[in-house]
């Protein structure tokens, strides 16, 4: 079983930055690929970022030249910073773990981007 652990959520004003954090343990594949999604309220889940073990990543349209996803394949984290942040960046970010076929989520930790 993997386990993940969010961390580094909270309030922000807009323009300002924020580090989340996702810590991996249990059985965890050598080769997989950790991320990051997020879920507004009345909206659907979606994609903000993702990394493989060897460092590609990919990330949203909305996201682009603002976030960066980051790893520590050694500690099995994944990290996410988020710069000049936005009303809309505000939702639960999960982490998201993806290992033969299989996916798992961390409990979630809220952003609110408000002045």
């Amino acid at each position: 079983q993997v386990q993940l652990v969010e961390s580094g959520g909270g309030l922000v004003q807009p323009g300002g930055s924020l580090r989340l954090s996702c810590a991996a343990s249990g059985i965890i594949f050598r080769i997989n690929t950790m991320g990051w999604y997020r879920q507004a309220p009345g909206k659907q889940r979606e994609l903000v970022a993702t990394i493989t073990t060897s460092g590609s990543t990919n990330y949203a349209d909305s996201v682009k030249g603002r976030f960066t996803v980051s790893r520590d394949n050694a500690k099995n984290t994944v990290y996410l910073q988020m710069n000049s942040l936005k009303h809309e960046d505000t939702a639960v970010y999960y982490c998201n773990l993806q290992a033969l076929s299989r996916g798992y989520w961390g409990q979630g930790t809220q952003v609110t981007v408000s002045s």
